[in-house]
């Protein structure tokens, strides 16, 4: 037993002295690529971006992509409490304790409420905000108010998306992978009104998926929403893509936000 502790101890000095520490990371290196966060939108996860995240990264990218509280692999957390401040501290969080600066920070749909919330507090971390189909919130409104004045049953406490929804996904599989992966989600986190400050002077871009212009669909409805709030202050990228364009067009975006990070 004695020995069995001796070489334990060895091992672990033996990280030390190489910097390392036992959970197999040491002192940050410095990001040789631009740094981006991307957050997901409702009812999704991390797990959405893995394309287009290993796309950033073979260009020597650094890419990190928090799951909200209550999705994904941290469904295990969900429930009708959680509400818009925990999602952006959710992304708060990662900036700060990975110790990250000059992030090109991405919202998705609903993320878009999580970002501009993250940058009322750490505008100096932040190089460049991206707001994917995303939804523009103006000071004192909700993601209900920024999404055109959707409404929900002022009872309900968790929303979600039948099987089959396609968030513009086209593609059997694909859509059979996001059925398999979607959560419900609080209905707090839509009602919650957020303070917002002067941006005019932010980096800020608004990709707009064109696939399902016109449509009338929800997320047709929220992105018109969005691009009417647009003014000089905003650049304006196009993809003609369905919604969740990490997923059916991950080459186009991933392209679209190097060059934006390179601006």
């Amino acid at each position: 037993m004695a020995l069995i502790q001796r070489r334990g101890f060895l091992a672990l000095t033996g990280l030390a002295a190489l910097g390392l520490s036992a959970c197999g990371r040491g002192t940050p290196a410095e990001a040789t690529g631009p740094v981006f966060v991307l957050v997901h939108g409702a009812l999704h996860g991390g797990w959405c971006w893995r394309r287009v995240a290993r796309l950033l990264r073979a260009q020597g990218a650094e890419v990190f992509t928090p799951t909200l509280t209550g999705s994904g692999e941290r469904v295990h957390l969900n429930g009708a409490h959680i509400d818009l401040a925990t999602h952006i501290q959710d992304v708060a969080n990662v900036v700060e304790y990975e110790e990250l600066e000059k992030v090109v920070l991405v919202g998705h749909s609903y993320a878009g409420m999580v970002i501009t919330g993250v940058a009322q507090t750490l505008s100096a971390k932040l190089a460049h905000l991206v707001y994917l189909d995303a939804v523009i919130p103006r000071d004192g409104e909700c993601a209900l108010d920024a999404m055109g004045g959707l409404s929900i049953d002022a009872d309900m406490q968790m929303f979600g998306a039948q099987p089959g929804t396609d968030f513009g996904v086209t593609d059997e599989k694909d859509r059979a992978w996001l059925d398999r992966r979607i959560t419900r989600q609080s209905a707090q986190t839509l009602r919650d009104k957020l303070a917002v400050g002067d941006m005019s002077s932010m980096k800020r871009t608004f990709i707009a998926c064109t696939a399902d212009s016109g449509t009338g669909s929800p997320a047709d409805d929220m992105r018109q929403a969005s691009l009417a709030r647009l003014d000089a202050s905003w650049r304006r990228e196009e993809i003609k893509t369905g919604h969740d364009a990490m997923i059916t067009a991950p080459r186009a975006l991933s392209d679209a936000l190097l060059q934006i990070a390179a601006r």
